[in-house]
């Protein structure tokens, strides 16, 4: 339940977005290009951020660059 706890953990990287231009999923409501997020967590495919809405949340890596 690792999961409960992102928030307050600590930022592993910072991540700029790139574009919100999802093919399957809309994110232009929860990323905003340009902006830097905090990565709490990250796998093969997702980083884990805290999003827009103040929540975490599982982004393709693809709109993101390391900042």
């Amino acid at each position: 339940m690792i999961h409960k706890t992102w928030e307050e953990g600590k930022t592993i990287k910072k991540i700029e977005c790139v574009h919100a231009n999802a093919k399957k999923y809309i994110v232009n409501r929860v990323l905003t290009p340009g902006k830097v997020y905090d990565v709490k967590n990250e796998t093969d495919e997702f980083y884990f951020i805290i999003d827009n809405t103040g929540k975490i949340g599982g982004f393709f890596k693809d709109y993101f660059r390391e900042v």
